[in-house]
């Protein structure tokens, strides 16, 4: 295992021992927390359809991971411009303007977080949920990649990134939040985003150093905040893909390429935002693909990190 990712490991255990330890008490669970409502904050990996369609084959169905939680749950759940609860934005930063495309009338997590306080108060069984991480390393890399900054510059400026995530998180326990669950990147390093742009060592380091910044600074706030590790499960489907009852996990199963920026990776790429079930690669299952895009992943990835994260909740709260 490479020092960095040990490092991601050992700070992601500390934060799990705190929370546990600030939770558990007598070692026991006097009740389960029911959701009153689950509302989520973040970019394209939890964007329920905020601006239109999502990242990911847009089949109609649960093809969202916070949707996933949120049926496991009994719940229902739309995006904030339809009057619920989800407010996520594809492309959407933490805390910078433009987004990961180039749009600075995207919304930020802070923004996202902003309207959700103004527009009401905190309940005592709402289950918040936030993330972020992805469009931010997405925006630095393409600085990079452009000779605008140098690559310790990137990883500096998605490490401040993680930390802001950090703050938007304090910010909702101070307003009153007892549940929070929070989320960064997983490792862009592992997306085929990375292997055609031959950058899979510094996009997995700025997964990190963003993840790893987040964590520090969110440590102590384990009586009221869940850490939900996206990198490990998203490795692991990456890594073994039939053990999730997939099959594909280097290519994208999308077709659907926008002549735009899209998702910020270049013009002339598939993006999923535009992707349904008939633009894809003709004669295959897309539930046995990880990837719908070179960045997002397909309704099963997304289902199976659902999954995960419900099962983290439950044995949480």
């Amino acid at each position: 295992m490479s020092s960095h990712w040990m490092r991601r490991a050992l700070l992601a255990l500390a934060s799990v021992a705190t929370l546990l330890t600030a939770a558990c008490g007598s070692g026991t669970i006097e009740s389960q927390l029911q959701p009153s409502r689950i509302v989520v904050f973040g970019d394209g990996l939890s964007d329920l359809g905020q601006t239109g369609p999502r990242y990911t084959v847009n089949d109609a169905g649960i093809d969202i991971w916070s949707q996933e939680v949120a049926l496991s749950f009994g719940l229902g759940m739309t995006t904030a411009v339809a009057g619920g609860t989800s407010w996520a934005t594809g492309n959407a930063r933490v805390n910078s303007k433009p987004d990961a495309a180039g749009n600075s009338a995207t919304p930020t997590v802070k923004e996202q977080i902003d309207a959700f306080l103004a527009s009401g108060s905190i309940g005592t069984n709402d289950l918040l949920v936030v993330g972020g991480g992805i469009a931010d390393v997405i925006a630095e890399m393409a600085k990079v990649t452009s000779g605008a900054q140098t690559t310790d510059q990137m990883l500096a400026n998605v490490k401040q990134a993680g930390h802001d995530l950090a703050t938007q998180v304090r910010r909702l326990v101070d307003a009153g939040a007892t549940h929070v669950v929070v989320i960064g990147t997983y490792d862009l390093g592992r997306s085929p985003w990375a292997t055609a742009i031959g950058q899979k060592d510094l996009l997995s380091q700025a997964s990190t150093a963003f993840n790893d910044e987040m964590l520090v600074t969110v440590v102590d706030l384990g009586a009221n905040v869940l850490y939900v590790d996206a990198a490990f499960l998203f490795n692991l489907m990456i890594a073994n893909p039939p053990a999730y009852a997939m099959v594909n996990s280097t290519d994208p199963v999308c077709t659907s390429v926008d002549s735009g920026p899209g998702i910020g990776i270049g013009a002339g790429q598939v993006n999923s935002a535009l992707c349904t079930t008939t633009t894809l690669v003709p004669n295959v299952d897309y539930n046995q693909y990880v990837f719908a895009d070179r960045v997002y992943f397909t309704p099963q990835a997304q289902r199976r990190f659902g999954d995960y994260a419900y099962s983290k909740v439950r044995a949480r709260w």
